[in-house]
Formats: C-alpha cells, sequence, structure tokens
C-alpha cells in the first residue's frame, strides 16, 4: 500500500477525532482554560524547567500540551498531521494570548515547512505508532535538535500494543514486522462517537526506538519504565492510584510507559 494513502487516510480519521476530542471531559479544555494543567507528572518531573527554552513539539494534536509548555515559558512550535487539530491549536493560542507557533504537515516532510533548530525536541504519548520507519522519524528529531539540545519522549510501551482491545491475548507482533490495520468504531475519549474508518499503525519495540535514535547522533541520557498510564485511554482499565491507570488483573505486572530522554552530540 502507498504509505502517503495510509496517512491521508489517518489524517482524516484524526480530523473527526479532534472535533470530538477538544470538547471531552477527558482532555477537559475548559480546566485548561482556566488555569488546569495538561502535562502529566511523569513528563514535567523529568524535563523539569524549560522557561526561556526554545521547544518544539512532534505531533502535538490540538495544542493542549504544547500551550502548558509554553504557559511554563518555553519558547513552543507545535506541529501535526491534522489540519483540523492545528486549526484548533492556532485559536486556543490566540484565545489564551500566548505566543506558540502551529506547522500542519507530516512529521516525516517537517524539514521542509522549518529551518530551526530547538534546545529541546518533545514528543509524547500514541506518537511513533502512526510512522512507519522510525530512522526517517530520528533524522528529522536530530536534524531540528541543536548541538547540546535535548530530547524527550514519553510513549505507550510496546508490550502494551501487543494486546488486543480489551487485553484478554496477546495480539500484535511486538516488533514492526506488520502493518496493522484497524476498523474504528469512537475514539478513546467516547467509544459511542460517530468516528468511523480504518487506521493504520505499526508496532515498534523498545530496541528499534533506542537503536535509530542513537543512529542519528543522539547520546541516552536517562530512560525508565512506568507501571501506570497517565491516561485512561484503553479499555480494561482500573485507576490504582490518582491518575495512574493499569489494566485490570494486572496491575503492577506489566509496564504501561517507558520514557526517555536523549543529547545531540
Amino acid at each position: 500500500m502507498n504509505p502517503n494513502d495510509l496517512f491521508e487516510a489517518n489524517r482524516q480519521l484524526w480530523n473527526q477525532r479532534t472535533l470530538v476530542h477538544k470538547d471531552s471531559d477527558f482532555y477537559d479544555l475548559a480546566g485548561f482554560k482556566r488555569g488546569d494543567t495538561a502535562l502529566r507528572s511523569i513528563e514535567l518531573e523529568e524535563l523539569g524547567e524549560v522557561k526561556g527554552k526554545s521547544l518544539l513539539h512532534l505531533q502535538c494534536h490540538f495544542g493542549m500540551d504544547s500551550l502548558d509548555w509554553a504557559r511554563r515559558g518555553a519558547k513552543v512550535t507545535g506541529m501535526d498531521l491534522s489540519d483540523e487539530a492545528i486549526k484548533t491549536a492556532v485559536s486556543l493560542n490566540e484565545e489564551l494570548g500566548l505566543d506558540a507557533k502551529f506547522i500542519c504537515c507530516n512529521v516525516y516532510d517537517l524539514p521542509a515547512h522549518l529551518d530551526q533548530q530547538f534546545e529541546i525536541v518533545f514528543t509524547s504519548y500514541g506518537v511513533i505508532g502512526w510512522l512507519p520507519d522510525l530512522d526517517k522519524w530520528a533524522a528529522v528529531v536530530a536534524n531540528h535538535l541543536k548541538p547540546g539540545g535535548i530530547f524527550y519522549l514519553a510513549e505507550f510501551h510496546p508490550f502494551v500494543w501487543t494486546f488486543d482491545d480489551d487485553f484478554t491475548h496477546i495480539k500484535y507482533y511486538y516488533d514492526n514486522r506488520e502493518l496493522i490495520i484497524t476498523e474504528n468504531q469512537g475514539t478513546y475519549t467516547d467509544r459511542e462517537a460517530d468516528i468511523k474508518g480504518k487506521e493504520y499503525s505499526w508496532n515498534h519495540s523498545l530496541s528499534e526506538v533506542l537503536n535509530a535514535l542513537l543512529n542519528a547522533g543522539l547520546e541516552l541520557e536517562s530512560f525508565n519504565e512506568h507501571m501506570y498510564s497517565p491516561y485512561a485511554c484503553f479499555r480494561n482499565l482500573v485507576e490504582t492510584a490518582p491518575g495512574q491507570w493499569q489494566v485490570k488483573g494486572m496491575e503492577g505486572k506489566i509496564p504501561m510507559v517507558y520514557s526517555l530522554q536523549m543529547k545531540k552530540r
């Protein structure tokens, strides 16, 4: 299948999702406008102070995390494939009186749309599974990172993506050996939402992620695995502590998220 056709199908699906997500309790946009944080403790504690630093947010959805970093004093540029998401992000930026910039493009094409390097490149939660080629992705990360700059990734653990939707059995390969085609109904913020369409994704092992970034010239500074998800975005979850969800019946047994920080040589 032509990768551009797959990206276009995913773009259209995320356009539909954005219209539902921005009004959902899951994202609580009203609370964010009042000053609530959108970021989670994992990235806030691990990435630390961003005030005065330039920050590029890859695959930013409709911009809440990007704008949260901007509120914390970072000079933010966000990008996403979905034009509906970027439209919403631009509107939120204006409404909140912030100075973030947003770009709509495929992450692989970002160097053609942006000629700038940043002190921080950031991306998080449900991002790399939409990309078939991590070497190409890592090259984009390195291209937009200043020497000595930090790349930070918080992502759902690849072991989570091996399960079926209800976490009853292993359904998919752990590594990147198949195109995963899913027929969708609804979205993780509303299972009954009138959203239909096929999505196309790829699983990536930890070794594939790390080797792609290492081969792009980045050095590993820290790597952590977390036994919970900071989002209740999967089926069959139970809240084991405030803001921490694990798979029911597997509490404490499987990692839900990993995070890493790397520096450009």
